[in-house]
């Protein structure tokens, strides 16, 4: 055997390769392969990443804004972005943005939407795109959703997919800004309800806008609108639309609608969950604007000869039920103190403006537990609120209603607790009877027993000895500086 030039080697006339090419693989032909292997690999992590993240709207790392927060326990309506079964095919996906449709307190639903939205009153539909037709739904735009009376008496929209296989009807009417739609049905006429249920869930909602939205009212009632249009008119720069009646060609063009007022807590807004931080106060700010009042704090005019020097109680007089029997005895018992007393009987008719004016002016206001108490909105910061609660049990619906809210309202609060010599009841049943002795077994009988009993058929002459207490405990909250 002999080496030849070129590394062959020749034995027996034949040519035969060196053991070296069919030795250990070369070390550049390992690099390839782990180099098209890690390829691979990283195609195949992609592609999981991309099958795991890319499904949802804003992926897994961003959330909604402060409003639209939707969580596992508060989502109603999820976004799929899978096609719809009549849209496969197109091998596209949409992005069909945020959740449309989500619950934001137990007491409210919220539609939100954007993009071409169209509106069809008298149908009472609002036609979306992009939209999944999954999240198509039906919504009654009134905060208090789980009230089976109230929503009995506020009608059903629905919100539905638009594309090309569903095409929407033509726009009539286009608009530049946002529309919002809520219902005026249910408890209206009710001035607690009125704010609990519409204005203030509908200010949570709308005030982010300064102006720019139409209000699309349904269930319109146009004696309860013309009664607080000085508030609309406030919330929005244009005229309100009772959209139900429209005809049925009508089809309002939208960039955006907001269907269902957000309910944050009684008589309170939760300025954690509001786009720029607004809060309760603001709500206050916003009447005193749209009603004219005056005052924003209890402090007295610097005229010392100005009447308004003394500190004024308003005394609510009721018609029916829970009636201050006693009345004039406590106007002059309050006068007394120094007092300067005025008398106002709210009604279902009464001026909203002219009544906040006469609230606001009053450093101290009194009455029993009921729906007049929540004209201590248009009260002055720093004024007290002074709550009679009747007998019963009912401190717990006392606390809820308006002792709660007193203090983010910046009002002082106090209590009167009507005892038994106090009220009718001790003239209607005799001395050892449950209404008298145990009224939580009266409760359990049901809502509609406490309030047959303990609301709809009492009325109160407090002791006159005992409130003056409480006036006198009043006037050491306000910078008045009088002496009784």
């Amino acid at each position: 055997m002999r080496r030849e030039s070129g590394g062959k080697e020749k034995q027996g006339g034949r040519e035969m390769k060196t053991s070296r090419s069919f030795g250990r693989p070369e070390p550049w032909r390992i690099g390839n392969a782990f180099i098209i292997a890690s390829m691979i690999l990283s195609l195949s992590i992609l592609s999981l990443i991309k099958l795991r993240y890319c499904s949802y709207p804003y992926g897994k790392s961003q959330a909604p804004s402060k409003l639209m927060v939707p969580t596992a326990t508060n989502l109603l309506m999820v976004t799929d972005l899978q096609e719809d079964e009549d849209d496969e095919g197109n091998g596209t996906a949409v992005d069909m943005g945020k959740p449309i449709c989500y619950e934001t307190s137990k007491r409210s639903d919220t539609c939100d939407a954007e993009g071409d939205i169209r509106v069809h009153g008298s149908s009472r539909t609002v036609f979306v795109q992009p939209m999944s037709r999954r999240q198509e739904r039906k919504i009654k735009p009134y905060a208090r959703k789980n009230d089976a009376v109230a929503i009995a008496n506020v009608k059903e929209w629905s919100l539905k997919a638009s594309n090309s296989h569903h095409l929407p009807p033509e726009c009539t009417t286009n608009h530049t800004v946002p529309a919002m739609i809520f219902s005026v049905g249910g408890y209206a006429g009710n001035l607690f309800h009125d704010f609990i249920d519409v204005l203030v869930p509908l200010f949570i909602s709308s005030y982010q806008f300064h102006g720019e939205v139409h209000f699309l009212i349904s269930d319109f009632k146009s004696w309860w609108v013309s009664k607080f249009s000085l508030i609309f008119k406030q919330l929005s720069n244009y005229e309100i639309i009772d959209v139900e009646s429209e005809q049925e060609s009508t089809v309002r063009c939208f960039p955006r609608v907001i269907m269902g007022p957000s309910f944050h807590k009684v008589l309170g807004v939760d300025a954690s969950r509001t786009p720029t931080g607004y809060s309760i106060v603001d709500f206050k700010a916003m009447l005193r604007e749209a009603l004219g009042l005056e005052r924003a704090t209890a402090a007295p005019p610097e005229d010392e000869w100005d009447i308004r020097r003394r500190p004024r109680l308003l005394i609510l007089s009721r018609q029916k039920t829970r009636k201050f029997l006693n009345e004039r005895g406590m106007a002059d018992m309050a006068m007394s103190l120094g007092f300067d007393v005025r008398i106002g009987q709210p009604d279902i008719s009464t001026e909203v403006a002219k009544f906040a004016r006469l609230v606001n002016s009053a450093d101290v206001m009194i009455g029993v537990h009921g729906a007049g108490l929540t004209n201590m909105v248009f009260l002055p910061a720093g004024a007290v609120i002074i709550q009679v609660v009747p007998m019963g049990g009912l401190e717990w619906l006392a606390r809820e209603t308006f002792q709660d809210p007193a203090k983010e309202l910046e009002l002082n609060y106090f209590e009167y607790k009507i005892q038994a010599d106090e009220s009718t009841l001790s003239e209607q049943y005799p001395k050892d009877h449950p209404v008298l002795t145990n009224p939580y077994k009266i409760h359990k009988q049901g809502w509609n027993t406490l309030k047959s009993v303990y609301l709809d058929n009492q009325n109160v002459r407090p002791h006159l000895g005992r409130l003056r207490n409480t006036l006198m405990e009043a006037l050491k909250h306000l910078p008045h500086n009088v002496t009784s």
